[in-house]
């Protein structure tokens, strides 16, 4: 009986002991009810050791054992599933299925930061510094968001506005250099030399005031399309076209933003119809029209603009900014990895790098332009601007000419004082040398400033260089790949970089409109040389190939560059919207420069007066003087007055003459006579009525200027070159002296087209990121509308301009010829009378 009552005992204890363990959280072990009987028989020593081991076993028994001593698949019960679900649904109901999720996606976020920080925590490079600052800006998101309950987010803001966070975080984990992550896979990919093939060279920068080699090989092949192009748009026959009396034609567009992109499709279509296009051997463009130029050479039209309407069509309907559909297209493959490349390329690759606004807003731009209706058509040589080289490497297009200026004002009176050079005159001296807006201009070949005389490959854009040589990246010969586009389409159209000083005269005339509003100012604009000084937006920065260069440019150049590791680039736009300059380039030689003016003020702002202004200061042969919308403050003594500053009587003297005439750009406004009041209310106005009733304006939808080639002397001085008409063209551009030949044709209403008008239409505003399909078929017919009226004067005067180098050439080689017969006769060769001497 004792031994009866000790089992009943041990087994009660064991039974404790198992859910004691088990209200602790030991759930390795399952008890196991006990169900034998107890037999009233006194049992034995020996059988109660053999009902003992019948027991299960303790915690510590191996797994091995207890299976072995219970058999196979005579396992004990498991009530751990039991407590877990139970233990499960407690924790659901307090705790719902959003939190945990977020929780548990923080948790791996937290997890891969830390191991990413941990691979670079030897240095703090521009990578580490704007990944920690994206994985901040996710945390805060997901805390913000979570403090909204469901029925605020319901009342006051859109369905699509729930998915951010997690978009966000997506996009976040995507931009974190670990296995697996998108960045990693980018970066991976920037070292394979099949993929990147310029990675494997070096570069230098190029010190001449000579055309690079490869835009040389163009001109001499694209003359040769040229010359077909020619007898087809003027109905000659093409073996009677000398290739030398073949005129360089150009066209530039101007800055506008989407504006100036569909009006500038609309024209450059025309002029494709007519054939002009063919013709033409540059096109450059500011703004809007670079954009344009960057979606021709694309795979995505074709080069055919009545494609790039129907893409225009397709996808400027959404916002750039439009949250959906802007992280849809960095999230989701294949766009994400195209768009996200020239992010984690320039922050990986430079550890000085900076991405800010620009950066952001030119990968918005990219994901609208550069990606097809249906995403699926995206190619990766469009991301490249050297591979457009592809497009025009026969001479089958025209050479694209992007454009950007540089405007940095340094810190002059603190360097001066530190460099011990003197007091304020000389601070003022150079900030006179910094505060003008420098060109640069970007082709399929070279990355190029004339004000330096110097240039880089378009294929090293991106990398940092020292004294005139390419850094190479982690201190290897690893190069980096080239800078992509959406970087540069940002730079293209940054034009809310502008100075406070751009921004100030946007509302000037509604400032003083307003009663009791002119000492105010008059009180701003008294401080307008300090707003030029200002960008509220930092431009966007690029390494500076000049750097460490000193005493190896050209003389115009700011000493301040040589000590910039980076320079600042931004809409060219914001010192002239017409990018006339790079044409004038010398080796370039344009006979004819076709101008479409979509800006916003195309009288206000008078681009082309400002393009006068530059060209008589440097004294650019054959420029037209007086071109642009007539001023009647011009005297022929103030006319005289320039054209004497502009005589240069060495190249040292034109270099200088040069440099003051990008000084007076800082202000790219016309500068009117100092006696003649002009109220900003009234001339704004006046414009937009000009740009609605154009038959009411000094100009009209085509007006044709040509210049000079004549030395200029003192008396009399040589009048203002008058717009040409119908009588006057022929005579006027067959003369011998003829000069350039400018073409312009703004962007105003028409009659026959209805309903558009780019003075009052809202949807043409600068500002404006969306057009409808109907919208943009409104500008195209609006842009087309206006080439046909001056299409037969375009055709009339190439066909005179080709006449006229024909007839040049031709009394050319007849006086060279009569050179030649003068010469033989002078040694006795030619006309010889017989053997006797010269009386016979």
């Amino acid at each position: 009986m004792r031994s009866l009552q000790g089992s009943r005992q041990l087994i009660a204890a064991c039974h404790t002991r198992q859910l004691r363990r088990l209200s602790r959280g030991i759930f390795r072990l399952a008890p196991t009810p006990i169900t034998g009987a107890v037999s009233n028989v006194a049992i034995s020593r020996s059988s109660r050791s053999q009902q003992q081991s019948q027991f299960p076993r303790g915690f510590f028994s191996s797994r091995s054992r207890r299976q072995k001593e219970t058999g196979a698949g005579k396992g004990p019960r498991v009530i751990a599933p039991v407590v877990l679900f139970s233990g499960g649904l407690l924790i659901y109901s307090l705790y719902p299925g959003d939190e945990l999720r977020q929780t548990r996606l923080a948790r791996q976020a937290k997890k891969d930061l830390e191991n990413a920080k941990s691979q670079s925590q030897t240095e703090d490079t521009a990578w580490s510094s704007f990944a920690s600052s994206f994985e901040n800006f996710s945390n805060v998101t997901d805390i913000e968001w979570a403090t909204l309950s469901d029925r605020i987010v319901d009342l006051i803001l859109p369905d699509w506005s729930k998915a951010l966070p997690g978009q966000i975080r997506k996009l976040q984990r995507e931009l974190s250099v670990i296995d697996g992550s998108l960045a990693n896979d980018i970066w991976q990919e920037a070292h394979d030399p099949f993929t990147h093939p310029e990675i494997q060279y070096s570069a230098q920068v190029r010190v001449s005031d000579e055309l690079c080699d490869g835009e040389k090989e163009f001109l001499s092949r694209r003359k040769k399309v040229a010359t077909a192009a020619l007898a087809k748009y003027l109905g000659l026959n093409e073996k009677d076209i000398h290739p030398d009396d073949v005129p360089t034609i150009a066209i530039c567009g101007s800055g506008g933003g989407l504006r100036a992109l569909v009006a500038g499709t609309g024209s450059l279509l025309a002029t494709q119809e007519d054939g002009l296009f063919d013709c033409v051997t540059y096109t450059s463009g500011v703004s809007g029209s670079c954009w344009l130029q960057s979606l021709y050479h694309s795979t995505i039209t074709d080069r055919r603009f009545d494609r790039l309407v129907d893409h225009l069509k397709s996808r400027i309907g959404v916002h750039i900014a439009y949250p959906p559909a802007a992280f849809s297209s960095v999230t989701t493959s294949p766009t994400n990895k195209l768009l996200l490349s020239s992010l984690v390329e320039k922050l990986k690759g430079d550890p000085k790098a900076d991405f800010g606004l620009v950066d952001v807003y030119g990968i918005l731009l990219a994901a609208r332009l550069l990606v097809p209706k249906g995403e699926l058509g995206i190619n990766e040589k469009d991301f490249k601007l050297s591979n457009q080289r592809e497009y025009i490497k026969y001479g089958q297009n025209p050479l694209p000419i992007y454009t950007a200026v540089r405007h940095e004002i340094p810190e002059i009176v603190g360097q001066v004082a530190k460099s011990g050079l003197g007091g304020t005159e000389r601070a003022k001296e150079i900030a006179k040398q910094e505060a003008w807006f420098q060109w640069f201009e970007l082709t399929p070949y070279e990355f190029f400033c004339e004000e330096f005389n110097a240039g880089i490959p378009t294929w090293a854009l991106g990398r940092r260089f020292n004294d005139g040589k390419d850094v190479p990246a982690e201190g290897k010969d690893f190069h980096l790949p080239e800078l992509r586009m959406p970087i540069m389409m940002g730079i293209f159209g940054s034009a809310f970089c502008a100075t406070l000083s751009h921004y100030y005269r946007e509302i000037r005339p509604l400032v003083k409109s307003l009663t009791g509003f002119a000492t105010l100012d008059e009180m701003i604009y008294g401080y307008n040389e300090d707003l030029e000084k200002v960008h509220p937006i930092d431009p966007a920065q690029i390494p500076n190939f000049t750097y460490n260069m000193e005493g190896k440019l050209r003389f115009t150049t700011p000493t301040t560059i040589y000590n910039n590791e980076y320079i600042q680039l931004m809409d060219a736009g914001m010192s002239n919207n017409l990018p006339i300059y790079p044409l004038l380039r010398p080796g370039r030689d344009v006979d004819v420069i076709v101008a479409f003016d979509a800006s916003a003020d195309v009288k206000t702002d008078n681009w082309l007066s400002v393009a006068d202004g530059y060209a008589r200061q440097r004294g650019v042969k054959g420029w037209p003087i007086g071109v642009g919308w007539p001023k009647g403050t011009d005297s022929a003594k103030k006319i005289e007055r320039q054209l004497d500053a502009a005589q240069a009587d060495s190249a040292a003297d034109a270099d200088a003459r040069m440099q003051q005439a990008q000084q007076s750009q800082n202000n790219h406004q016309p500068q009117h006579d100092s006696n003649v009041v002009h109220d900003p209310a009234e001339q704004s106005d006046k414009a937009k009525h000009d740009i609605a009733h154009p038959e009411d304006s000094e100009l009209g939808y085509c007006t044709i200027w040509v210049g000079s080639t004549e030395e200029r002397s003192s008396e009399p001085p040589p009048p203002p070159r008058q717009a040409l008409t119908d009588d006057t063209l022929p005579w006027q551009l067959t003369e011998p002296s003829a000069g350039i030949t400018v073409v312009y044709l703004p962007f105003l209403a028409n009659p026959k087209v209805a309903g558009v008008n780019p003075a009052e239409s809202e949807y043409m505003s600068t500002w404006n990121f969306v057009y409808t399909p109907d919208q943009v078929d409104k500008v195209v017919a609006l842009a087309r509308a206006n080439y046909a009226e001056g299409q037969q004067q375009i055709r009339r005067t190439v066909r005179a301009v080709y006449e006229r180098k024909k007839k040049l050439r031709k009394d050319q080689n007849n006086a060279a010829k009569r050179e030649r017969y003068r010469r033989l006769v002078r040694l006795g060769i030619a006309d010889k009378l017989g053997e006797g001497d010269h009386f016979s």
